[in-house]
This record gives C-alpha cells, sequence and structure tokens, in this order.
C-alpha cells in the first residue's frame, strides 16, 4: 500500500514545491517509507497546514501505515510514498495530466503497489 497526497509534504532535503508560480507546481516528490516524520515538512501556501505541521499523520499517515502492516491489516508499506502539491491550475494541469501523474502511476506499478490512499489536504 501506497500514500500519495496532495499535501506539499516533502523532505527536507529535497527542493520544496515552487510557490512563486501562482499557478502551482506540476512536479512530486518521493518520501521513502522509512523516512522519519521530523525530516519531512510541507511547502503550499494553499492551505491552513499548522496542525499538519505538528502531527504529519493528518496529511500522510505514514506512522497508521505502519502500524497497520504490522498488525497485518494489510501486506506491507509500500517502498515510496509521492507526494503533490494540491494547487495546480493553468497550463500546469495539462503538465500534470500528461506527464507528472502517468510518472507516479508506472512507478507505482514498477514497484508492485497493490493498494493507493489519496491525502488531499
Amino acid at each position: 500500500v501506497a500514500l500519495v497526497t496532495t499535501a506539499g509534504v516533502h523532505r527536507r532535503e529535497d527542493t520544496p514545491f515552487n510557490m512563486d508560480d501562482k499557478q502551482g507546481d506540476p512536479t512530486y516528490r518521493m518520501i521513502p517509507r522509512d523516512t522519519p516524520q521530523h525530516d519531512l515538512c510541507i511547502t503550499h501556501d494553499y492551505y491552513d497546514h499548522r496542525d499538519a505541521d505538528k502531527d504529519l499523520n493528518i496529511v500522510l499517515p505514514l506512522d497508521r501505515l505502519q502500524e497497520l502492516a504490522r498488525e497485518h491489516v494489510i501486506g506491507e508499506v509500500a517502498p515510496f510514498h509521492y507526494s503533490f502539491m494540491g494547487h495546480i491550475d493553468g497550463p500546469h494541469v495539462a503538465r500534470l495530466l500528461t506527464d507528472t501523474a502517468p510518472a507516479v502511476a508506472q512507478r507505482l506499478k514498477r514497484e508492485q503497489v497493490d493498494a493507493v490512499v489519496l491525502t488531499p489536504a
């Protein structure tokens, strides 16, 4: 099982989502399954993420997914999770639909992911 979020989550070491482009950022970030919560942050100016900053599981429930795997409710956690910025507009919509989303779908397929949980911001 993999998580895909539109909450603008990324590893602190990764390039943040572009907040200068008012039409959004159609790129994505990969989050390895073993990434500790304190190594993640949110770059997204289009929603109030103060609570998610305190507990990232609100928008990216990595800890809950790991618990489900330990309890054998699910088989296993996928090797990677994927994060997008939920605010996409104008010409970026086409790029998201023709390039970015299909690229993530192909990665999920190669990783043999059986199910994806989409977590919106």
